[in-house]
């Protein structure tokens, strides 16, 4: 059996039922599993691996990001996109993503994964819903098992072009026999519905102006003859996003979501920033989740996200850094630490959300939106995905007070060690999965020629 040790935590937050903070603490691991957690002095002081934190590093679980565009590494900060809305940053960069390559996709995901990872992501999905020229969805799932990331990629998909009265170029969409028959396909070769699976497959149409409401009910139907396979796309992102919905299905997002079947405890929907309270109550009652993207729901200003009133009505409600291009950053204790923010100033309540209540949706919360009940919680039984930080450093010197609050309200970048399924991917602030400065030349590289196409 291998067995690793991590001891003399500083604070160790477990997210369990209590959600128990365990000072001078100690994890035990056999075989990607967690076999015990609790004080120091009550577990073993041996195994095949110890890491000895010195009581200097506070562990909590891995975050959870439940909304990305991974291929968006590519074209941050184009600068005709930048003080644009949702629809007119898409019309810009529509013709930039025709150019987007297999070797683009297999560049960006990794470069996209490194950067997860070294911020503290345990567990990641992403939406690629555009496959010009050679890309596969195969080549990005390849280039982040090789991370070591725990992965749900998104058969994204997009049907209705310009001349159907959708808002992507004709160039960009796909015929849906192509879509269903391709998506099929990829859960055949790549899903993993087994407990500490890596990889889980997800279907997800890109949005109700880009695909038609028959890809959404067959998509639904697919995903469900397969345990395990979930579904996700783009709702409520804005106002015109909501004025489409009206103008073109004669319902709001909440009740055109419900007309295609997409309510359920296994689909979730990115932004929901509009969002009525028939539609929370109806995602509450049946259990359909939300990824929330504060950071990118203000860089298109797009507005805030009710998520105080999802959280009171019992919504599964996770944090996704969304794509590369709108963000520009990703990084989820960011995301935390804005989702935190927003929500108090969307409501002028400084109650509104705790920093404690941040952290959940980030670890627990992503975790349920995504179907997993194996991951999010540092308890016995679950797997060994968890980050440590150290409290010495520069950002959170004299908020020893509350390190666990600490980590929203100051500034965590990156992370010092982080373990997913008990192999160690980041350590001592290094990644040791992939050559950093070689991922960052190739993309760079990639970016410029695409952009300059």
């Amino acid at each position: 059996m291998n067995s690793l040790l991590v001891r003399n935590i500083h604070t160790l937050v477990t997210m369990n039922t209590g959600r128990e903070e365990i000072k001078n603490a100690a994890l035990l691991v056999h075989d990607g599993v967690i076999a015990q957690v609790g004080r120091a002095v009550d577990l073993p002081t041996m195994a095949e691996t110890v890491l000895d934190l010195k009581g200097r590093y506070l562990v909590m679980p891995g975050l959870v990001n439940t909304h990305h565009h991974f291929y968006q590494t590519l074209t941050r900060a184009i600068p005709a996109a930048q003080n644009a809305d949702l629809f007119g940053w898409l019309k810009t960069l529509y013709p930039i993503w025709a150019r987007l390559t297999a070797e683009g996709v297999r560049a960006s995901a990794q470069m996209c994964a490194a950067e997860l990872i070294l911020s503290g992501c345990t567990t990641a999905s992403d939406h690629l819903y555009i496959f010009p020229n050679d890309a596969t969805l195969d080549d990005e799932i390849r280039a982040v098992q090789e991370m070591g990331l725990r992965f749900h990629p998104s058969r994204g998909s997009m049907s209705v072009g310009e001349t159907l009265g959708g808002l992507p170029p004709d160039s960009v969409v796909e015929n849906e026999s192509v879509i269903l028959r391709d998506s099929r396909r990829l859960i055949e070769a790549w899903h993993d519905n087994s407990r500490y699976s890596m990889t889980r497959m997800t279907l997800a149409p890109c949005s109700p102006f880009s695909v038609s409401p028959a890809l959404m009910r067959e998509s639904a139907a697919l995903a469900r003859s397969y345990a395990g396979v979930r579904l996700h796309t783009h709702l409520a992102e804005t106002k015109p996003d909501v004025e489409y919905s009206l103008a073109t299905f004669g319902k709001t997002p909440g009740d055109y979501a419900e007309s295609v079947g997409w309510l359920g405890s296994d689909v979730w929907h990115a932004h929901c920033v509009w969002v009525d309270d028939d539609a929370i109550t109806q995602f509450a009652r049946t259990g359909t989740g939300v990824a929330h993207c504060p950071c990118s729901n203000m860089r298109l200003a797009s507005g805030f996200a009710p998520v105080r009133k999802m959280r009171q009505a019992g919504v599964p409600l996770g944090l996704g850094t969304d794509g590369a291009a709108s963000n520009d950053a990703t990084n989820l204790f960011h995301e935390a630490r804005q989702a935190f923010l927003s929500a108090r100033v969307r409501d002028l309540d400084a109650a509104a959300m705790t920093a404690r209540e941040a952290l959940e949706i980030a670890t627990l919360g992503g975790a349920r939106v995504l179907g997993r009940d194996d991951i999010g919680s540092l308890v016995p039984g679950m797997a060994a995905d968890f980050i440590c930080v150290d409290l010495d450093r520069p950002e959170l010197t004299g908020a020893h007070h509350d390190p666990v609050a600490a980590l929203v309200l100051c500034d965590v970048g990156s992370v010092d060690y982080s373990f997913i399924n008990g192999r160690r991917v980041v350590d001592e602030g290094r990644l040791t999965t992939a050559e950093v400065p070689r991922l960052v030349e190739t993309v760079n590289r990639l970016a410029a020629a695409m952009v300059q196409a």
